[in-house]
Parts: structure tokens; C-alpha cells; sequence
């Protein structure tokens, strides 16, 4: 009787009970968490302010670039005896779409004459750094060696390079080794001034321990010298291999052979005026990423 009175009860409650909302109901009118979007997350945001930066640092000098075209197209419309943008392109692509061919001693490539430019430059810097670099180390160690080395740097090191090219012929007899030796003279001394700099510039107090500790030279060099002066060392180095490669360009002209210095020369005999402008971007950019090479070297052994 309990039971049926509870039973009776029970379903009277349910009976007279609000309706409620199902629990699946519930669920679907329960609005869902909203997506964060992607680039209103942490790695979008990073992903804009790098995007931004970028357009930013590339903007002005794609700007100076588009002015420098636009100027050259505007000068080359007014002179019809210079090539403009277009003219020149095709040119290029021309010229490079086989840079290695081989008709003869005096009809190579621009690819051979780069790589002979090169290895020119290569031969008169090793010799420069070789001579240089050690050089600077003892001016800038010994006082006397200084004041005795001084006068004779004074007097050269302002001197043309082609100047020295007529002393190479002479005392060399061929022209090949005349024209390393005008790139050996003429890149030396920012190596040897960078590097007695770099010495000069030690603090006495690292000298003054080495002699409390009687340290021998080869221990003052490798312990104190060394690790100290490396950062102007290749400060002359860059600056050194600027100067070779400009000089090369010169003394080919002068001396002839394989070489881009010839092929400029060679073109203008040819009065191939798009060549001459290829062959100027070509030095300004190999020249270019000779710099940046060596800049990345002296970052990577700084010591600040």
C-alpha cells in the first residue's frame, strides 16, 4: 500500500512538474567555445610581425632598385648608343645560358674568365695575407719596428696600383705573374695597418701579466696576441679583398689573357656595349658576395 501510495505520489510530482528541456537539448542550445583563429594565436602574431618586418627591410632597396632601372631605361631611351633594361636581359640570358664554352685561347666563356679572375685574385691576396698579416703582428709587438716600418708604408701604400704594373712587367718578364704581384702590393697593406692596429690597441695589463708569468713570445702570440687581434685581422682581410678584385679588372685590361678585365676590353673593341654592362653588374656582385662571405667569417669570431 506504501508502495502504491508512493508509486501514485511520484508520478503525481512528475505529472505536475515544469517541463524541462531534454539533456541532448540542452547540449545542442549550449553555444560552442568559439576557434581561436590562426593568426590571432601566438605563432600568427609572430608570423605577422615577421612578415611586416621583412616588406619593411626589403621595401627601400627594392625601391632604389626600381628607381636605378627606371633611370637607366629613361637614359638609354634618350641614347639610343646604350643599351636599355630589356636590351640587356636578353643579353644576359644569352650570354649565360652557355658560360663555359671554349673556341680558342682569346673566345672563352664568361665563366672561364670570371674563374681565371679569381684564381688571379686568389694567388696575389694568399701572398698579401701571407706577408701582411705576420708583418702587422711584429709592427704592432716591436716599437722600434713601428717607427722603423712607418715612413716606408707612408710613401707606398698611397701610390696607384697600376703604377706598379709597368715594375712587374720588368722585373717579371711575363704578364700573368705581373698582374698577381700588382694584387699582392696593392691588398697588403689594409692587412698590415688593420693587424698593428689590432696589437696596439691590447691593454698594457695583458702584457704586464705575461711578463709577471715570464711567458715566451709564442705564448704571449697564441694566449694573448691572437685571440685579441683576429677581429682586425679579417677587418683588413675584407677590405684587402675589395681592393684585389678591384684591381684585377684594371690590370687585365692592361695586361690582356683570360680574365674579365680582357673581356671587358675585348667587348668594347667589339663595341658590344650590353656586354660591358653585364660584365660591370657581374664584378659589382661577385665583388659583393666576396665581402659578404668574408663579413660573416669576422661575426663569427668576434669576441665582443
Amino acid at each position: 500500500m506504501n508502495a502504491i501510495t508512493l508509486n501514485d505520489r511520484s508520478l503525481k510530482d512528475v505529472m505536475d512538474a515544469p517541463e524541462t528541456t531534454p539533456l541532448a537539448a540542452s547540449r545542442e542550445s549550449t553555444p560552442a567555445k568559439r576557434r581561436t583563429p590562426l593568426l590571432e594565436t601566438e605563432s600568427g602574431k609572430r608570423f605577422i610581425e615577421g612578415t611586416v618586418n621583412l616588406l619593411k627591410a626589403a621595401f627601400p632597396p627594392l625601391l632604389g632598385m626600381l628607381f636605378f632601372v627606371a633611370l637607366w631605361a629613361l637614359i638609354a631611351n634618350t641614347n639610343k648608343s646604350i643599351p636599355g633594361p630589356v636590351e640587356t636581359w636578353a643579353s644576359a640570358v644569352e650570354l649565360f645560358s652557355n658560360p663555359f664554352y671554349d673556341n680558342g685561347p682569346n673566345d672563352k666563356g664568361i665563366g672561364w674568365n670570371i674563374l681565371n679572375s679569381l684564381y688571379r685574385v686568389g694567388l696575389g691576396f694568399g701572398a698579401a695575407a701571407a706577408v701582411g698579416i705576420p708583418l702587422g703582428f711584429m709592427i704592432g709587438r716591436f716599437d722600434f719596428l713601428n717607427r722603423m716600418m712607418s715612413p716606408i708604408i707612408s710613401i707606398l701604400r698611397p701610390v696607384s696600383p697600376l703604377a706598379w704594373l709597368p715594375i712587374g712587367l720588368l722585373v717579371l718578364q711575363k704578364a700573368e705573374p705581373a698582374s698577381i704581384w700588382v694584387i699582392f702590393i696593392s691588398s697588403i697593406w689594409p692587412m698590415v695597418l688593420n693587424t698593428a692596429a689590432g696589437v696596439q690597441r691590447i691593454p698594457q695589463d695583458y702584457m704586464n701579466v705575461a711578463r709577471v708569468l715570464n711567458l715566451s713570445e709564442f705564448k704571449v702570440f697564441t694566449k694573448i696576441l691572437f685571440p685579441a687581434v683576429l677581429p682586425y685581422v679579417l677587418t683588413g682581410v675584407r677590405l684587402s679583398i675589395g681592393v684585389a678584385w678591384l684591381v684585377i679588372v684594371a690590370a687585365e685590361m692592361l695586361t690582356g689573357g683570360v680574365g674579365i678585365g680582357f673581356w671587358v676590353w675585348d667587348e668594347w673593341n667589339n663595341l658590344n656595349v650590353a656586354h660591358i654592362i653585364i660584365a660591370i653588374f657581374v664584378v659589382g656582385i661577385v665583388g659583393l658576395l666576396l665581402e659578404q662571405m668574408l663579413m660573416l667569417l669576422a661575426k663569427r669570431f668576434s669576441y665582443d
